[in-house]
């Protein structure tokens, strides 16, 4: 079984890097080739919220309950899947990099960090209920600017940045304010570092190295921002990116500690059980039935 990747369909939102649709719309769809209820990974950022209903939500290969009032992020190329069985009721909100990068250019945004590496960090939020108004109301307003005749795209930019700033206020686990500007940059500079070079070295110091920091400082840095230390991380998105590909290709574990650069596949094996206490092919295993 190989899991797909799911794109932003720009089609669907009227060439917008931003769509909004109800939750039980899902339910109608008619799918072809793959149902949202069978992991797969998506290319742009996601927010599901949960008006009323429970059930659970699986990221990355570990499943977190939600209730009504919950909000479940996804971050894109993460693995995911729905859970239709009580069939809740809410609203997807989904928006691309580039939307992002539109609003951090027009506005005060917060920071879309490395934090669920953190395996303790859940990606689901529990809304109050004043929140929770909030939230539906912003909602509204952002579909209702959407679908004006003369709808502007800062309106639709300003209202999510609110939307963004007030669940932020929610996870100060989340927040960075210990976080000198230049910190910041050395920790983006870093993720982006991770984010092309995992497969190549696995090596702390070298990232603290590539950044212009020792690996001290990289480490201040890493635990301040997620609570782990830089190896921590390294190995985190590391084990997470071996699991996608596992399930995601189909690979091998031959060819998987080729890719990772490992000497052989019992030391791949070795490193992938340290991380996960269970070896790739159980893992896979796991995946393996449709009917899971």
């Amino acid at each position: 079984m190989q899991i797909p990747t799911i794109g932003f369909d720009h089609k669907r939102s009227n060439q917008a890097e931003l769509e909004i649709f109800d939750l039980e719309s899902l339910y109608q769809r008619e799918y072809k080739d793959h149902s949202p209820q069978r992991p797969h990974r998506i290319t742009f950022f996601m927010m599901v919220y949960i008006e009323r209903g429970s059930g659970n939500h699986m990221v990355d290969f570990k499943s977190y309950p939600f209730e009504s009032g919950s909000i479940v992020f996804v971050r894109r190329e993460q693995v995911h899947c729905f859970d239709f069985t009580s069939q809740p009721i809410g609203k997807v909100v989904i928006f691309t990099q580039a939307f992002l990068d539109q609003v951090h250019a027009n506005m005060r945004l917060p920071n879309y960090t490395p934090t669920h590496l953190n395996q303790s960090r859940s990606p689901v939020l529990a809304l109050d209920s004043d929140t929770c108004l909030s939230a539906k109301r912003i909602i509204d307003e952002v579909l209702k600017e959407i679908s004006h005749d003369r709808a502007d795209p800062l309106v639709v930019m300003y209202l999510f940045s609110a939307f963004a700033l007030m669940l932020h206020r929610l996870r100060p686990e989340e927040r960075h304010d210990k976080l000198s500007q230049e910190q910041s940059v050395k920790l983006a500079r870093f993720f982006d570092l991770l984010q092309s070079h995992y497969e190549r070295t696995r090596d702390a110091n070298w990232y603290a190295s590539q950044i212009g920091t020792t690996y001290k400082t990289l480490n201040q840095i890493c635990k301040l921002a997620t609570d782990l230390t830089a190896k921590q991380m390294i190995d985190a998105f590391v084990t997470i990116e071996m699991k996608r590909r596992l399930v995601v290709s189909s690979v091998t574990t031959q060819q998987l500690a080729y890719d990772f650069g490992f000497e052989d596949a019992s030391n791949f094996v070795k490193y992938f059980k340290n991380q996960t206490d269970m070896t790739p092919s159980q893992f896979q295993k796991q995946y393996a039935d449709p009917h899971i």
